[in-house]
This record gives structure tokens, sequence and C-alpha cells, in this order.
């Protein structure tokens, strides 16, 4: 059970709520604090101030006047308007999180609603009943209003609902978990949909995948240092002491601990003797020992350290804006004020979404051209062909895998253009500044499903290579995580589709059983 106070929610509480792990219960000093700011916005009613979006219109028509008898339906009204999304419908676990979200935000005790719209949203998540969201219509500026207002529909009683995986009438869904729909107040409404909560939740289901990418990439970053018999200074404490960007620092740090006590790396010190070996007459001799290894090998630090910074600015965005109120407007019960302003702008998590696909374009980068350089008889150091353990011409290894990185990749460096500059004012020119957060959110998780796709094929490349050389001189950390990922591997020798292979795998390596096995190999490295 995961307590929501408004402050403290993660983003692995997010997913582990989305996912069906966890349920939900609600603080109660949270509920206080919704009831303190319940009891301030009816007094403010009760002495006819004029509170947008509770006795006005909305957006340009803020300026129209709603009489007491209509508040209800106001409400009511910009649900049905405003439900006007199209698409595929996120995914029930990512709808889960938006709910989750949006309570979050609500238990600040900041936007005037009752206790009885909390506890709504409670049980429907704790139900696992997902509100039907299209994936396609907010601009991110006054919130994300259509996909919120659809997740608000089923708290009415209307539109469609998940229960569990089934699509339904959302009366009849509510019906049958022993739950009624909401008959909306004034201000629950507007409070519902004017948030960043749909962004919020793609981003986090994003993130969660970014970090267990980021992991994998040093592994086989780690892995191709290994099979080719790397030199070991280009991860040298020292050398990444005098540039010290913090993402660099720890993964150069990251990579070593997982080849520590390896047989298969190169010292710099053993080199000079070898060469020299080699050396024949004349002014300028050809030695067959790499001097130096190549980009995607030796600058594995260096490339990935902004993806770590990203991921981890990322991380700091999207559980600080999961813990704010960003509903228009605020009503701070202690201070005796109402203040309207423009919280529900998504301008933070659409930049640090954008951020993140160019950083998972860079990630995909290093590993396409991993992938090449083991399947290259020109680049791979004496590995077969395409990693092809029979007859070569018959059979074609990693030959029409590669495409499968190829153009992933090349799909990647779309998604990393960014939408957070890309404002067009809509409203009436009323939001003539908007964000575009959602669509920032969609293409990371876009972007990071595409990276999973790549990733799986380098691991089962990694994996063909070491059956051909080196497992056995593999270091403390990468010999480890062979050994989990070798048990359910199998050469690829074209008895097979090579498709099975890859769903297998992805699902294997992106599973939480397997990232919790080499969580304990992390924590024991240190």
């Amino acid at each position: 059970m995961i307590l929501l106070d408004g402050n403290s929610l993660s983003i692995e509480d997010i997913v582990a709520i989305g996912i069906g792990d966890k349920q939900v219960a609600l603080a109660a000093d949270a509920l206080e604090r919704c009831r303190a700011s319940r009891t301030f916005l009816e007094e403010e009613i009760a002495a006819r101030r004029i509170i947008y979006g509770v006795n006005t219109s909305f957006g340009p028509m803020c300026n129209k006047i709603i009489e007491d008898s209509e508040v209800e339906a106001l409400q009511v009204n910009l649900i049905r308007s405003h439900a006007a999304g199209l698409g595929e419908p996120l995914k029930p676990y990512i709808a889960i999180g938006v709910l989750v979200i949006r309570l979050n935000t609500l238990l600040k005790g900041f936007s005037g609603v009752r206790i009885e719209l909390l506890e709504l949203m409670r049980e429907m998540i704790n139900h696992r009943i997902a509100p039907f969201i299209p994936e396609c219509g907010s601009v991110g500026a006054s919130g994300d209003l259509i996909h919120l207002a659809h997740m608000a529909l089923g708290l009415i009683g209307e539109g469609r609902l998940y229960d569990g995986e089934t699509l339904k009438p959302a009366d009849e869904v509510l019906k049958a978990h022993g739950l009624a729909p909401m008959r909306l107040s004034y201000k629950e409404g507007i409070a519902l949909i004017n948030g960043t909560s749909a962004m919020t939740s793609l981003a986090a289901f994003a993130l969660f995948g970014a970090k267990k990418l980021l992991r994998l990439a040093c592994v086989t970053g780690a892995f191709s240092l290994e099979i080719f018999g790397g030199i070991d200074d280009a991860f040298d404490e020292d050398l990444h002491a005098v540039k010290p960007h913090p993402g660099q620092v720890s993964i150069a740090e990251t990579v070593r601990r997982l080849y520590h006590g390896s047989a298969n790396i190169t010292p710099r010190s053993e080199m000079h003797e070898r060469i020299r070996q080699q050396q024949q007459d004349g002014p300028v001799f050809e030695t067959t020992i790499n001097v130096q290894d190549v980009y995607s090998v030796r600058c594995t630090p260096q490339v990935l350290a902004p993806v770590s910074e990203a991921i981890d600015l990322a991380v700091r965005t999207v559980e600080t804006e999961a813990n704010s109120s960003n509903d228009n407007p605020i009503i701070i019960p202690e201070r005796k004020k109402i203040i309207h302003g423009g919280n529900f702008h998504g301008q933070s998590i659409a930049f640090c979404m954008d951020a993140l696909s160019m950083a998972i374009s860079t990630l995909c980068n290093l590993s396409e051209r991993r992938i090449n350089k083991l399947l290259d008889p020109k680049l791979n150091e004496g590995l077969p062909e395409h990693l092809i353990p029979g007859t070569i011409g018959l059979t074609m290894g990693f030959m029409g895998a590669q495409y499968l990185a190829t153009s992933t990749t090349a799909e990647n460096r779309q998604l990393a253009g960014p939408v957070s500059t890309h404002s067009i004012s809509c409203n009436a020119s009323n939001q003539d500044v908007v964000s575009m957060g959602t669509v920032a959110a969609r293409k990371a998780f876009k972007a990071i499903s595409n990276a999973k796709h790549i990733l799986t094929l380098e691991v089962l490349a990694d994996l063909q290579a070491l059956s051909f050389r080196n497992a056995d001189g593999l270091g403390a950390g990468t010999g480890r995580i062979f050994t989990i990922l070798n048990r359910d591997f199998r050469v690829y020798d074209n008895q097979r589709v090579f498709h099975d292979d890859l769903v297998r795998f992805r699902k294997l390596l992106f599973s939480s059983q397997l990232f919790d096995d080499l969580a304990v190999y992390w924590r024991e490295a240190g």
C-alpha cells in the first residue's frame, strides 16, 4: 500500500500502482488540508467572490459570469465539451497512472475539491478501473485538458472505462464494483482537468524504461570491451577525474566495476612490449595490435554521460510535477488566498522529455555502431562474418536482424527533434504560448520502446560473440550477468525464426525479475 499525501509520490510508485503491484491509501493530514481548502472556497463563494472556473466560464470566456443555479451544469459541460480526443487509447496502466497523479496533486489541498471525489478516485485505482483516454489532443498548456476530461468522464459515469483489460460503459463498470458516479460540485470539473497529469504519467513510465536502458547500455558497453579485448586506460579513474562530468564519472565507474577481474581487458602497460615485438626494419612499421579502440567502445562514458544526466534531470522534474499543485485557481486557506495563475503549464515536462528523446537517440547511436562492429568482418577483429556459426553464405546469422537496429535508430533520430519549441496559439489566442508537453512525453515513450528493440539485438549479438570467444575470462560483473542471460540464450544457427528470439529476449531483458537480479549485483558492486 502506498500512502498518497501530495508530497512523496515517486516514479517507481506511479509504475507500481499503474501495473497493479501496489494499491493506494489517502493520508489523514492530506484529507484535513483538503477539507480546509473546501471550507475556505465555500466561504468565498458565499461572500459572492468572482472566482475563475467556479462562477465564471472558461478560457477567453472568463468574463462571462455564471448564476449560482448553473454552477454544477458548468462543470459537467466543461468535461463533456473537452472530452474531444482521438487516436489510440493510452494503455490502461498509464491511464491508471494518470488517475494516481491527479489524485496525488488534489491531495495537496490547494484545489478545493470534496473528500468524496478523492475517495472515488482511490476506489477506481484500487479496483483497477482505468479511464479510456485517447492519446491525441493535449497542447499541454492549460494542462492536459482533453486527456483529463476523458479521465473525468468516467468519474461522472459517462464515456467508457477499462474493467481490467475490457472496455465497457462507465456506469456499468462503476456499478459492478459497487461505486456510484460523482455529481460534480463547483470547482471540481476544472480541478480534475486543469493539470499536467497525463504528460506526467507518460513521462514516469518513459523514465522507468530509460533507467533500465541506461543500465543495460553499461552492460553492453562492458561486454563489447571484453569481446574485443579493449584497452583499460579509456576507463581509468584519473582520466575521468580531469573531465568530471557527473554522468561520465559514474558511467566509467560502472563499466570498471563490471569488468573488474577480467582476463580479456588489455592493460596499456603490456602493450608497449607486445608492439615492439612486431617491429620490423625501416622508418615505419605497422602493428596488428590496436593502440586505441574505436569510439563506440572507448568513448562509452563520454557518450552516455549526457544520457545519464538527462535522465537524472527528468526524474527530478517529473517527481516535482507529480507532487505539485498544477491547478488554476489555487486555494491557500491558511493565507486566505485564491490565486489565479498558470501552474497548469507543462513546459518543464515538455523540455525534459525532449531532452530525454535526444538522450535515448544518443544511446541508440552507440548501440547500433557496436552491433555493426560485431557483424562487419572488416571491423570485428576475427569474429565470424555476421556472427554466423555455420556455413557462411548458406546461413545468414545476424545479417537480417541488423536492419532492425539500423531502421529503428533512424526512427529515433527523427523522434529526437524537439516539440517543446513548437508552440501554436489556440483557444482564441488565450493560450498563446503552449508547451506540447504531452506530445513530447508520448514521443519519448515511443523512443524508449524503440530503443528496447535495439538493445535487445545488441545483447543477443554480444552473447553470440561470447559463444565464440572470451566468455571464460569475463570480469566479476560481466561474468555474473552473462551467466544470468546465458541461461535463456541459444546460439542463432538459422534453424528458427529470428523474430521469436527477439520477442523472447526483449521480454526477458525488460522484465522485473531480470532487473531484480541485476539490481542485486549493482548493490553488491556498490
